[in-house]
């Protein structure tokens, strides 16, 4: 299936100076499958090290680090030996051999090989590894499957990507039959998410039976992760990740410990939040002391919500038959955090922050993005009555903030009304954070001359 890191992962190997490369986040969102996908189609030599499938390889980097001895040992217990030049080896499950990340520094500067690692959970091992490779690693994050990916996945066309996208950049509206047809695949989309293993069985199958049942062994693995990798309160922990999807259904959706225990305080569960966010697992967004740009010194983080990081994970955890209901096109109220859901792992794949706004007087807005030095407002309705949106105008009319940019992402069609664009679900993949531009200086220092 197509993953659009495969483009980075070229851009990387076509780099003259390349670090070594470490591809983290959750489990079972594909990177081992896209690492071998790549190799085949951009090396001569691959060589593939799985730390928990092959235990025993961890041996190769006891004692010294050096890199004569690194390659002795690996040769010797690859029994093969090693081409330079065109070969790439893959450290898999890296979390498990905390020697070998450290060996990196050494490793990149010998200049032979090309390596890549890929592990989950290495945000929260990193105090087991001696010493950080830094300087010498390159970090590439990556996500569920997007919902373009999805598409790709089922066969949507290219010309009809490009269709949608002239659409969204002119801000006209799409033909219904596509309307209908896209607004649809998202509904599916809900219920499917974007676990490659997941998105696999549907795409052969279209049985929703098989793919909530995956989806569950899924979560099951997730929760045998925090116990086996999590250092202190797993409790904790796993009372956390158990809550999110009741957090989410409540009207006001914001983190409430006393959900988990009336006398609980934040400093008693801080660890446990930032672990389940370095292992990718969640997702948190806070709430903004004003929309403001920069956007991260105003963040407050002792007011957040927190997200899954997939939106099909999430509706296999609930206890309801929610796949029916969306599959009839029930997009209720009630169903208003999984569709935030969705919106906050698309923004976050797409490179932006996760941001929202609740203020008295005000009124809650779903998200606050920054784009450069533009702050934009972004509301999700799962609803018909799309176009009732208070807390969004009321924000706009702050002077002293001067926002003028705002989308309603909703079932309607393409439309502009003044400052406000209301987009279909859909386009959200289309909304990326800009990137800046790489420009030289010419800088000139005549003038100092004395």
């Amino acid at each position: 299936m197509f993953r659009k890191i495969e483009r980075k992962l070229l851009e990387w190997k076509q780099n003259k100076n390349k670090k070594s490369l470490l591809i983290t986040g959750a489990r079972q969102i594909g990177k081992t499958y896209i690492v071998r996908k790549f190799a085949k189609a951009n090396y001569d030599h691959f060589i593939e090290i799985n730390f928990i499938t092959m235990p025993e390889a961890i041996n190769i980097f006891k004692g010294n680090l050096d890199v004569d001895t690194i390659v002795m040992n690996l040769t010797a217990f690859l029994r093969r030996s090693l081409s330079s030049g065109n070969t790439l080896i893959f450290f898999d499950e890296i979390q498990e051999c905390p020697r070998a990340r450290t060996a990196l520094k050494f490793l990149v500067e010998d200049g032979r090989f090309d390596y890549i690692c890929s592990g989950s959970l290495l945000g929260v091992n990193y105090k087991s590894i001696p010493s950080l490779p830094v300087g010498y690693e390159s970090t590439l994050y990556m996500y569920p499957m997007d919902f373009e990916e999805f598409c790709i996945a089922n066969s949507v066309q290219p010309e009809i990507f490009d269709y949608l996208k002239g659409c969204y950049d002119k801000q006209i509206e799409v033909r219904q039959v596509v309307h209908e047809t896209m607004l649809n695949l998202f509904g599916v989309y809900l219920i499917v998410g974007g676990m490659p293993d997941v998105v696999r069985t549907f795409v052969e199958s279209k049985d929703i039976g098989r793919v909530v049942a995956l989806q569950r062994d899924i979560v099951s693995q997730y929760r045998q992760d925090i116990i086996k990798y999590a250092q202190k309160d797993p409790n904790k922990i796993t009372k956390i990740f158990d809550e999110i999807p009741s957090q989410l259904d409540d009207k006001n959706r914001r983190f409430q410990l006393a959900s988990i225990d009336k006398n609980a305080r934040l400093r008693q569960y801080e660890d446990a939040f930032v672990w389940l966010q370095d292992a990718g697992v969640a997702l948190p967004c806070f709430n903004l002391s004003e929309p403001k740009p920069p956007l991260k010194i105003n963040e407050q983080s002792r007011l957040f919500k927190l997200y899954l990081n997939d939106v099909g994970l999430l509706c296999a955890m609930g206890t309801e038959n929610i796949q029916f209901e969306i599959l009839r096109g029930n997009l209720s109220v009630n169903f208003g955090g999984v569709m935030e859901n969705v919106f906050a792992q698309q923004l976050k794949s797409n490179g932006f922050s996760l941001r929202y706004l609740n203020k008295r007087n005000v009124g809650e807005v779903d998200f606050v993005l920054q784009q450069n030095a533009d702050v934009v407002l972004v509301e999700i309705k799962s609803g018909n009555d799309y176009k009732r949106h208070l807390a969004l105008n009321n924000t706009m009319k702050v002077k002293e903030w001067g926002i003028n940019k705002a989308i309603v992402f909703c079932r309607g069609n393409v439309e502009k009304d003044k400052d406000i664009l209301y987009l279909p679900w859909y386009m959200i993949m289309f909304l990326k954070q800009d990137t800046i531009i790489d420009t030289k200086i010419n800088l000139d220092l005549s003038g100092l001359k004395i």
